[in-house]
């Protein structure tokens, strides 16, 4: 972010927080939706801002009545059979990653030097933070690092990171180099009406559950297992943060995240009367914000 009359930017030193845009819109819309949240954070974190590496085919729920001259519109996965999109769970992740680590580099890029500590996503993007805390949470219990993604190794794409936000990595699939996103030791993830289910970036090698989704795909294969769910292997234990707004259509699949794939000693919800948009009312922002610099100190990702 720019610094106003030439001035150095206060937020380059500042932990910094990876943010993922819903499905058919982009980084640049994202950011004008987060402009609220990013005001309150601003103190406190530095936000980077990625752009999803598939072109929608199709703008998301309400884009083009405000954004329709933003275009081009981009995804992360697909929600419809008919989206051009990798039939191979590898390329799919290895697309996604690369568009991650673009936005890390070019943050890098501007002099930003603070670690990545936390993820932020909204509605498709806040089901792809889902799914990289927990890939970071399997590559680690599996002494894989920080993270890892699907293919030979520890995952499917995963390498060194950036700076001291690195814990290691594993080798990408097809040796095709290492991932920084992959890498990184994610402390907590802001899930912004992210929906079910968590999507697999991991090699099957490492982990693999019926109940979580792939990345090629737009949904699981077959209704949920009741001895897979018993297992509990499925479920995220790092640090979320889950807002839903009450008037949104989506809110039971957005509670079906939060009760059936997060742990409830580690999952904070917070509610606020909004339908499927990000918040932008002090009255609305600020719980947000106070759930974000508590987990955030909670897990040593703040330092205040």
């Amino acid at each position: 972010m720019a610094a106003p009359n030439g001035a150095a930017d206060p937020t380059l030193h500042l932990p910094r927080i990876l943010c993922l845009h819903g499905g058919g819109t982009n980084a640049r819309i994202f950011r004008m939706q987060c402009r609220s949240l990013s005001r309150s954070l601003a103190p406190h974190f530095r936000l980077a801002y990625a752009e999803a590496p598939f072109v929608s085919e199709s703008p998301g729920p309400d884009v083009l009545s405000v954004y329709a001259d933003y275009g081009p519109f981009k995804r992360w996965l697909r929600w419809l059979p008919e989206h051009d999109h990798p039939t191979d769970d590898a390329d799919a992740v290895r697309a996604l990653d690369g568009a991650l680590d673009a936005a890390i580099r070019a943050d890098d890029a501007l002099g930003a030097d603070g670690p990545w500590v936390g993820l932020l996503g909204f509605s498709q993007g806040a089901k792809m933070v889902a799914s990289l805390l927990f890939r970071a949470q399997v590559l680690a219990e599996s002494g894989g690092g920080g993270g890892g993604g699907v293919g030979a190794g520890a995952g499917l794409s995963s390498g060194g990171g950036a700076g001291s936000s690195s814990d290691g990595g594993g080798g990408a699939l097809g040796g095709s180099g290492g991932s920084v996103v992959s890498s990184i030791r994610w402390r907590f993830a802001v899930i912004l009406a992210g929906r079910s289910p968590i999507v697999s970036l991991v090699d099957p090698s490492v982990f693999s559950s019926p109940l979580l989704a792939d990345p090629s795909e737009f949904g699981l294969h077959a209704p949920p297992d009741l001895m897979e769910v018993a297992r509990g292997r499925h479920i995220l234990k790092l640090p979320t943060i889950h807002v839903h707004g009450l008037s949104d259509p989506g809110l039971p699949l957005h509670r079906d995240l939060l009760d059936s794939y997060c742990d409830p000693a580690t999952a904070r919800l917070v509610e606020w009367d909004g339908a499927h948009r990000l918040p932008l009312k002090a009255t609305d922002v600020n719980p947000v914000v106070e759930q974000m610099l508590e987990v955030a100190r909670e897990t040593g990702a703040l330092k205040e």
